[in-house]
């Protein structure tokens, strides 16, 4: 695991979402990287508002017994998009352009970033 993404899973077990931006200015980038994608420049680690919007949504049908799930990109407030998933709706209310928030949910697998939508958001 790179430096990068350790620092990133830390902050998740802290509790805390973070987001990197190149040090020399620019938008918010996302997963975690060393360096800034076409210019190398260096990154600085910020914390996240959790604010987005739903950029894309697809829902995954699986065999009875077990529930369809979505899949969804999420164009957070600070520019960068995360591949998520948004929890508490069904396929008839959720949509693109619907505004979400973040949170850290515990799984199995240690903690990951889940949505919920604006309206039922925890906080």
């Amino acid at each position: 695991m790179s430096g990068a993404d350790a620092h990133w899973d830390a902050a998740l077990a802290e509790g805390r979402i973070l987001l990197q931006r190149p040090i020399s200015g620019g938008q918010a980038i996302f997963p975690p990287r060393i360096m800034a994608p076409g210019s190398g420049d260096k990154l600085e680690w910020f914390e996240a508002s959790g604010d987005g919007e739903v950029y894309s949504v697809t829902w995954v049908q699986q065999k009875p017994p077990k529930p369809a799930y979505n899949v969804v990109i999420v164009e957070l407030a600070e520019g960068a998009r995360m591949m998520s998933r948004v929890e508490g709706v069904d396929e008839d209310a959720l949509r693109i352009g619907m505004p979400v928030k973040a949170r850290i949910a515990e799984t199995e697998d240690g903690p990951v970033i889940v949505f919920d939508a604006k309206e039922n958001a925890h906080g």
